[in-house]
């Protein structure tokens, strides 16, 4: 770090105490633990609670070192309430730790207790030195681990450390959020006028306090120009000191339809931007043309840069005699899809040389789509590498260029007017499709304009149809005939469970989904090595029909919802489905020989709100001896808010109940 000398010079010590903030949090005290708090055996925030965090408090400050620079002082107090044995888990505790090529952060002041209530009296046990170890993640990040002593059910535990940080660009996050409700959540941070921070927040809990205020502090600041004497200067700077808090913070539970819960959880954090006067000014955060350019001159996916001549045999062996453009592209990307294995589905760094990917066959899924976009150019077509987060990764930020939210590469290229999307990392796509976890929102073409994308999972509409005859046969037995059409990503499913079981497994689960007694007299499925198609499946079975007075037959068979997807009450972050869905149920049966109608369900039609995300068509005859069904399901867009959540499920329990309901047939008399 480098101070301006017109102004002021290098080392220096922060000569303020910790921020003054006002306290309206819990009054808690280490060490001070009274009987009356293992009273309360559930709390409002959540009844069922395994555990529940009473107080946490987070404090960051800037603190002067003895290498000419700063440290960061990040404080963390936190006391919880184990109320069952469920509960034990949040007595582990996991402290991350960065390292770099010459410094690391460094764990310091840590204590931790666990108190028991024994004869009426609270009793404390300590955390040994003895029992804290240091887990070396890799050559990044190490973890220190504890185990609280002597937890019981009903047990509170108390811990507090202190790591100090040479990393000014690692100003700690904090998360209001976890597995376990939190009474109250809260951190202070406070940061001098020369350094800029972005603040990045999200979540959909409201904070109880939201503060910001500034001040003036003394700062002296020294160097040591021999080792007997040591310059001093004193000048005043300007600290914002900032306050977030939150309470009664509901535990964050993994829900149906969401990407990650990195996404929703309440949280805070920074990323440094600048350095500012009295320091020499440098910006930290580049642009995303600077961050771009960076990229492109990498040593991995810079490899696509060159001539790469040797790629010369690959590229013929691939393309045969074909000279158009479009049918070159795609004899390219499936040679690369067949002949080479991923090992790894995540990243969009290298993990080693092109060369090396093409001779042993197997890399990385950036390894295997930077060779795709080589070859490609190679063979004439123009290609870039697009990086992207996935939807287990989380969101990108359009507005930052910060590239650890990025973990995957995929290829894009360029015919005519069209733009076509490639990975082929995934077996199971097809030329132009990419797994729906790439669409994700926000991504960049590494190129010199930093081209902005958006993969939206609105486009992407997953189109089912399946078709039902049934008739009888000369044995009294009921004879159906059945084709069904996969949507898209269905199909890439059906393709893998036929590869890794067999067609015989794609059956078994048919019989089983229908809930009634089956035999298959044909059976066969289309179009498996047709990667850019749909899957058909055709078979035909008979059902054997009994002697009993009534018979219930549900005319869904197997295509049918038989839960709510959305079992929760309540959901305090948003529905994030994968894609848009419009599923289309043709059904005619014949009426079993001996049999009339003695019910059939009634017709529906429901749309999903007055603009149309949704609906649901249930439309059923009969006409002389046969009975009708066409059942449709369209959900038109895959995002729902919080608010918007209790219309979705009511809508999801109204096509469960409807796709139960059964067709009555009574025996003639």
């Amino acid at each position: 770090m480098i101070f301006n000398r017109s102004a002021i010079l290098l080392l220096a010590t922060l000569l303020c105490a910790l921020p003054a903030f006002s306290q309206d949090a819990p009054k808690f005290k280490f060490g001070k633990v009274d009987a009356e708090e293992f009273q309360k055996k559930a709390y409002s925030v959540d009844s069922s609670a395994n555990a529940v965090i009473l107080s946490e408090v987070g404090i960051s400050r800037f603190i002067g070192n003895n290498s000419g620079g700063f440290t960061l002082e990040f404080k963390v107090y936190r006391r919880a309430h184990i109320l069952n044995k469920n509960g034990y888990g949040v007595a582990d505790v996991t402290i991350p730790l960065y390292t770099g090529s010459q410094s690391e952060e460094k764990l310091i002041n840590l204590r931790a207790s666990t108190y028991n209530i024994e004869n009426g009296k609270v009793v404390s046990t300590k955390l040994e030195k003895s029992s804290v170890f240091k887990d070396k993640i890799n050559k990044y990040w190490a973890h220190q681990k504890f185990t609280l002593p002597n937890v019981r059910e009903g047990s509170i535990i108390e811990y507090e450390y202190t790591i100090e940080s040479p990393f000014l660009f690692n100003l700690q996050p904090w998360y209001f959020q976890g597995e376990n409700p939190r009474l109250w959540s809260e951190y202070q941070v406070a940061i001098p006028q020369f350094f800029n921070y972005v603040t990045l927040k999200q979540g959909y809990h409201p904070f109880a306090v939201e503060t910001t205020s500034t001040k003036n502090d003394n700062f002296t600041l020294s160097e040591s120009r021999t080792a007997m004497a040591t310059e001093r200067y004193s000048f005043q700077a300007s600290i914002a000191e900032r306050r977030w808090a939150m309470k009664d913070v509901p535990a964050l539970k993994e829900e149906s339809f969401t990407s990650t819960l990195r996404n929703h959880i309440s949280k805070i954090e920074f990323q440094l931007s600048e350095h500012r006067p009295p320091l020499e000014y440098r910006r930290i955060m580049g642009s995303w043309t600077d961050v771009m350019g960076e990229l492109l001159k990498d040593e991995g996916i810079g490899q696509i840069n060159g001539n790469n001549g040797w790629l010369g045999d690959a590229v013929d062996g691939a393309v045969g005699n074909t000279t158009d453009k479009l049918q070159r592209a795609k004899k390219i990307y499936a040679w690369v899809r067949d002949n080479l294995t991923c090992t790894n589905n995540y990243g969009y760094r290298t993990t080693q040389s092109m060369k090396e990917v093409l001779r042993k066959k197997n890399g990385n899924v950036a390894d295997i789509n930077l060779l795709l976009i080589a070859m490609l150019r190679k063979a004439g077509i123009a290609a870039e590498a697009v990086i992207l987060s996935t939807r287990s990764h989380g969101y990108t930020y359009s507005m930052y260029p910060l590239l650890e939210r990025f973990d995957y590469l995929i290829a894009a290229i360029g015919i005519g007017e069209s733009v076509y999307y490639l990975d082929a990392a995934d077996p199971s796509m097809g030329f132009g499709h990419l797994p729906y976890k790439c669409y994700n929102g926000h991504a960049r073409v590494i190129n010199a304009d930093a081209t902005p994308l958006e993969f939206s999972a609105d486009s992407l509409t997953e189109k089912q149809l399946a078709s039902v005859f049934i008739v009888n046969d000369s044995a009294g037995r009921l004879l159906g005939s059945v084709q069904k059409r996969a949507g898209y990503f269905e199909s890439a499913r059906l393709r893998r469970a036929v590869k890794e079981k067999g067609k015989e497994s794609v059956f078994t689960d048919i019989s089983r989904a229908a809930g009634a007694e089956m035999t298959f007299l044909e059976q066969s499925i289309d179009s498996l090595a047709q990667m850019e198609g749909p899957v058909d499946i055709k078979y035909k079975f008979n059902m054997p029909m009994g002697d009993e007075d009534l018979i219930y037959f549900n005319p869904l068979l197997d295509e049918r919802f038989k839960d709510n997807p959305f079992k929760s009450a309540q959901r305090l972050y948003p529905v994030e489905m994968p894609f848009a869905m419009d599923q289309t149920y043709l059904l005619r049966i014949e009426v079993p020989k001996g049999y009339e109608v003695d019910e059939i369900p009634k017709q529906m039609v429901v749309k999903l709100n007055e603009d149309g995300d949704g609906v649901f068509e249930y439309r059923i005859s009969q006409t002389d001896n046969a009975i009708a069904l066409r059942c449709r399901l369209v959900i038109s867009r895959t995002f729902f808010a919080p608010e918007e959540y209790e219309t979705l499920r009511e809508f999801f329990n109204l096509v469960v109940k409807k796709h139960s309901e059964q067709i009555v047939f009574k025996k003639k008399k």
